[in-house]
Order: C-alpha cells, then structure tokens, then sequence
C-alpha cells in the first residue's frame, strides 16, 4: 500500500469539504478549489478526515493512490494558508513595477515587458522582489515560472529573473591563450 496515499488528510475547523463522485471541493478561508480526480480512485469523508482508497494493487493505480491523496492535501492547504512563490529581479537597469494589476518589468529589452494579473494570483512587488501568491499550488508555480521564463538568469554575469532559493553557479569567462 501507498505510504502517502494511506495517510488521512485532516480537514481543519472553517474549511468545508464536498466529495461528489471523483470531484471534491474544498472551501476555506482563503478561497475555493475545485478538482476532478480519476475515476479509479474512492474519495471518502469521515469523522474530519479525507481517505483515498485505490481499487487494486495494479502500477498505475498505486500511482494514482498517494497522487490523489498529496491534491487534497494541497488544496486544503492552499485554501487555509495559501501558497507563495518569490522571485528576484537581479541586473544593472533591471527593474519591477505594479501597476493597477499588471506586472512592468524593465529587463534590458528596448521595451518594457508587461505580465497581467491572471485570476486567483496576486502579486507583490517589494523593491527588486516579486511575490506570487495564490490558493492554487500547481497555478502559482506556473505563473512563476512564466514570469522567471522572460529572463532566465545568465550563467556567465547572474542578471535576470532567479527564485529567491535559487543557488546560482556562475561559469568563469574565456581566458586569453598566452
């Protein structure tokens, strides 16, 4: 059996969770999730807790088994605490903007970069940093990544969009031959 997937999700006081068929919602103080899962998989409420049960020993059920059972975990936590992805604008000249509800980035190009606002993601920009935040896990990594995509970091002088735990290992220049 599963080792993730037999666990029970705890469903915390002030979120309410429906089960209909493969389709659960969970709604919470931040927000509301709503996903469809594999039609294999059993989703059960009971006495506060969320249980996957999978059908049968067979390879992609087992899989099917803690994937479903890490989703719920997800979405509970998305819509009680919510999920954040932070990203630093690092260059000469480079710089980062709100406005209204669209991002301005400044990356070097001959024309500043525009990224809107995408529905259930919020951004904060403080100085030279971009916070990405959401109840949706999977939607806030995405957008993040689009948003690092524009100007990946160069590997030779670090300049560009980097994730805020990101380690660069900046390469060493040419050498002149003597």
């Amino acid at each position: 059996m599963s080792r993730i997937g037999r666990l029970p999700v705890e469903i915390p006081k002030g979120t309410d969770v429906k089960v209909e068929g493969n389709v659960v919602t969970v709604k919470g103080p931040k927000g509301e999730l709503k996903k469809e899962f594999h039609k294999d998989m059993k989703i059960v409420v009971e006495d506060g807790k969320i249980f996957v049960k999978r059908p049968s020993d067979e390879r992609e059920h087992k899989a099917l088994h803690g994937l479903t059972r890490a989703l719920i975990q997800n979405m509970i936590e998305g819509v009680n605490k919510g999920f954040e992805k932070t990203l630093e604008v690092q260059g000469v000249g480079y710089r980062v903007q709100k406005q209204g509800k669209k991002l301005v980035l400044s990356l070097g190009f001959s024309h500043p970069v525009e990224v809107d606002e995408v529905p259930g993601i919020e951004y904060v920009v403080n100085e030279n940093k971009i916070t990405v935040k959401g109840v949706d896990k999977q939607l806030v990594g995405q957008v993040a990544a689009q948003i690092r995509s524009l100007k990946k970091p160069d590997p030779y002088l670090g300049k560009g969009i980097k994730y805020s735990d990101e380690v660069l290992k900046l390469k060493e220049g040419k050498t002149g031959k003597k």
